[in-house]
């Protein structure tokens, strides 16, 4: 088994030195390794020894669990309901929009590498946020192409992702009035703590293509105000906005009402913070594999508007994991682009 290590933003990070809960930590020394669960149990890991550096050589090949072997926490038909349900949420105006996810679980037997699916990913599927950490007790192993909170300084940002399709021809009046509805929410998370007047939307709704689908997705930046750190940060703005809905409270009370497992890793927050140099990279844990207690997870979901039709809905879901669990799965092979 590799030692622990967590691989992110091009950099390897080895030298476990210490594992906390504490976000505050963020805001002293050193490079870390974070993990958020969507239900909010903190894991933040700092390294000793950073450097750029590829992912290293797997241990072992890669044998995920075959194709017909995983289940959803939510099968179709309880996946339409559920869909059907938040509309009559809309209705009575509880909630304007809500993200219904299901978690995709299979049996994993043996010592699994996560190095190695780490690798199948970045061969077969290359995302701008993808991370690896591997740690005791955790291996989280993400193709995001979402980011959820950068930081450079005191400036911080979020482009969140609402709008999904094929190609760009399929996506829908639906999927830009979504993307609008979640900038407002991110604007408002972040301007809990940030400067006044510095909370800005520099791209609304931009078309960026990914393996296999495109997504519609909008840039907010704001500058933290000079009293606030992490613990704040993440107070305002956890969970994401665009993987749980407008307006947020209403959103998570509906979620934890129809999704019947947790999202674990899946819809929280993956990816690194130097301490020392006041940057940071967190990824929205989408399209995130994690391994734990000889089982593999999968999460994916659709953001539900009263435009919302629960079997394009389901479709959706579909689309998003398709590609990551034909990579993950064994026998496996890699799906071309057009997938």
């Amino acid at each position: 088994m590799h030692d622990s290590f967590a691989h992110a933003g091009g950099r390897l990070a080895t030298r476990l030195l210490d594992v906390t809960t504490d976000l505050s930590a963020l805001d002293g020394r050193g490079w870390w390794a974070v993990v958020v669960d969507y239900e909010g149990k903190v894991t933040c890991a700092r390294f000793g020894d950073v450097r750029p550096a590829p992912l290293p050589e797997p241990r072992v090949p890669w044998r995920g669990p075959a194709p017909s072997a995983w289940r959803s926490s939510l099968d179709r038909d309880a996946y339409e309901a559920g869909v059907r349900r938040i509309r009559e949420h809309i209705e009575r105006g509880d909630v304007y929009q809500a993200n219904l996810c299901r978690v995709l679980t299979a049996p994993l037997p043996g010592d699994p590498d996560p190095v190695a699916l780490a690798v199948r990913l970045a061969e077969g599927n290359p995302a701008p946020h993808a991370a690896t950490v591997s740690l005791p007790g955790l291996s989280v192993v993400s193709a995001s192409p979402e980011l959820y909170l950068s930081r450079d300084g005191d400036v911080i940002e979020s482009r969140p992702i609402k709008g999904t399709g094929a190609t760009a021809g399929e996506l829908l009046e639906k999927d830009y009035a979504e993307n609008v509805m979640i900038v407002d929410l991110v604007r408002n998370d972040l301007g809990r703590v940030a400067a006044v007047g510095s909370v800005s939307v520099p791209a609304l709704c931009e078309v960026e293509e990914h393996p296999g689908l495109v997504h519609l997705v909008s840039t907010v930046r704001a500058r933290l105000a000079p009293e606030f750190g992490w613990p704040e940060l993440f107070a305002a703005t956890f969970p994401p906005g665009s993987v749980t809905g407008a307006p947020k409270y209403s959103a998570v009370r509906i979620i934890n009402e129809l999704e019947p497992e947790p999202r674990g890793p899946y819809c929280g927050a993956v990816g690194w913070v130097d301490a020392d140099r006041g940057r940071a990279s967190l990824a929205v844990g989408i399209r995130t594999f994690w391994l734990s207690a000889g089982e593999i997870r999968f999460g994916t979901g659709a953001g539900i508007t009263w435009g919302s039709d629960p079997r394009r809905e389901w479709q959706e879901t579909e689309l998003k994991a398709s590609r990551l669990i034909a990579l993950a799965s064994t026998p496996g092979k890699t799906p071309d682009k057009e997938n």
